[in-house]
C-alpha cells in the first residue's frame, strides 16, 4: 500500500510535469539591503510542478517586487497556452483535434524549435512521445499496474515521428490521426526564458531565476560576483556532483529520479521515440547553453542518447557544455565545462 501511495504521488508528479495545475498561491518574498544602494530580493510561488523562485538585484525593493510580480503573470499567461491537460489550451486542442490553425505564436515557436531539435539530433529529441507517456500512465496509473503489453507498445509506437508534424504560416498538424505532442522537455525552459525577457524589460539586470533546475541568470550577484550554481544530486543523498558558476546563461538538468511509473524505475517521464522505452544508461544530464530552451531540450535530447554519444553531441555545439552522470555514478565533463572553484554555499541547484 505505501508503495502505491508513493507511484500515485510520482503520477501526479507527472501530471505537473505537463504543466496540468495553474496554482496561484500568494508569492512569498524575502529582502536583503546588501549595501547603502541595492538590495537582494527574492520571490518564490509554485508553478509547474515546482517552486519557482526569482532573485534580483535592485536599488529600489518595491520596484523589484512589483517587476517579479509581472513577470509571474507573463508565467502565468504562458502556462495556460501550454498546458495540455486543460481542453481550452491550445497544445490541447492540437491534440485532440489533430491540427492547429492560427496557433498562438508561442506555441508555434516552441514547436518550431522542438522540430529543430529533432534534426539536429537525429530524432533523439521527440516531443510526439505523447501516445507512450500516455499507456505507460494509463498501465501504471491502475488499481493494480500492468507493464505494457508488446502488441500495446507496437501501436503506441507506431503513432510516434516528429517527422509527421507538419508546420506551414502558423498552422500545426499532426500527418497522422492519434498522434499527439507533449512540451514537457522545452516548454519550461521557454517560458523561463519569457521571465527572464520581462524581467529584463523592466530594467532588472542582475537577477538568478530557479524553476526546480532550470536556472537562467544574467548579469551578477554581489559584489560583481558571478552566480553560483550545484548539480543536482542524482542520488538525493544531499552532495553536489559540481558548482558552476553563471552569468549570462542557462542550466537545465535532466533525470531519471524524479518521475517514474513502476516500482523497478524501469518507466519514467523521459521516453525514448527509438525503442519506446525510457532510457536507463544515464541518471542524469546537466547542460549549460546560452538559454533555457536550449538547455531544457539538449539536456532531455543527450539524456536519451548513450552516455558518450551525449557528451560528443554537446562537445559539437558552440556555447554548450555539460555533465552527465550514468547509471553506475561515473562522471563526464565536456571539453569546455567549468568546475567552480568556489566555496559550496548561497547556491541555487540545478
Amino acid at each position: 500500500m505505501e508503495e502505491a501511495t508513493r507511484l500515485a504521488r510520482k503520477l501526479s508528479a507527472l501530471a505537473d510535469l505537463g504543466l496540468e495545475r495553474l496554482d496561484v498561491s500568494p508569492i512569498t518574498t524575502d529582502a536583503v539591503r546588501i549595501d547603502g544602494r541595492t538590495y537582494r530580493v527574492t520571490c518564490k510561488r509554485p508553478a509547474m510542478g515546482t517552486f519557482v523562485s526569482v532573485t534580483a538585484l535592485s536599488r529600489s525593493q518595491d520596484r523589484a517586487e512589483e517587476a517579479i510580480g509581472l513577470a509571474f503573470q507573463e508565467m502565468d499567461r504562458l502556462i495556460k497556452l501550454f498546458n495540455r491537460y486543460d481542453g481550452a489550451s491550445a497544445v490541447s486542442y492540437l491534440n485532440r483535434e489533430g491540427v492547429l490553425e492560427s496557433a498562438p505564436p508561442e506555441v508555434f515557436t516552441v514547436v518550431s524549435r522542438a522540430l529543430f531539435y529533432h534534426e539536429l539530433s537525429r530524432g533523439a529529441f521527440d516531443i510526439s512521445v505523447k501516445p507512450l507517456v500516455d499507456l505507460f500512465t494509463d498501465s501504471f496509473g491502475r488499481e493494480r499496474p500492468v507493464e505494457p503489453s508488446q502488441e500495446q507498445m507496437v501501436e503506441a509506437l507506431g503513432l510516434v515521428g516528429s517527422g509527421n508534424i507538419e508546420l506551414s504560416r502558423r498552422a500545426i498538424a499532426f500527418r497522422r490521426e492519434g498522434m499527439g505532442v507533449t512540451l514537457d522537455g522545452i516548454a519550461k525552459g521557454f517560458i523561463v526564458d519569457r521571465v527572464a525577457e520581462s524581467l529584463g524589460g523592466q530594467g532588472l539586470e542582475n537577477l538568478l531565476i530557479n524553476a526546480g533546475g532550470d536556472i537562467r541568470t544574467a548579469g551578477t550577484k554581489e559584489e560583481k560576483q558571478p552566480w553560483t550554481v550545484a548539480v543536482q544530486d542524482p542520488t538525493k543523498n544531499g552532495e553536489f556532483p559540481d558548482v558552476i558558476h553563471l552569468s549570462d546563461g542557462a542550466v537545465a538538468t535532466s533525470g531519471n529520479y524524479e518521475v517514474y511509473f513502476d516500482r523497478q524505475r524501469t518507466f519514467h517521464h523521459i521516453v525514448s521515440s527509438r525503442t519506446g522505452r525510457s532510457p536507463n544508461l544515464n541518471a542524469s544530464v546537466s547542460v549549460v547553453a546560452p538559454n533555457s530552451m536550449a538547455a531544457d531540450a539538449l539536456a532531455t535530447t543527450a539524456f536519451v542518447m548513450e552516455p558518450d554519444d551525449g557528451l560528443a553531441f554537446i562537445d559539437a555545439l558552440r556555447g554548450c557544455e555539460c555533465l552527465i552522470i550514468d547509471k553506475d555514478g561515473r562522471e563526464l565533463k565536456s571539453k569546455r565545462w567549468k568546475s567552480a572553484d568556489h566555496p559550496r554555499t548561497e547556491k541555487a541547484g540545478a
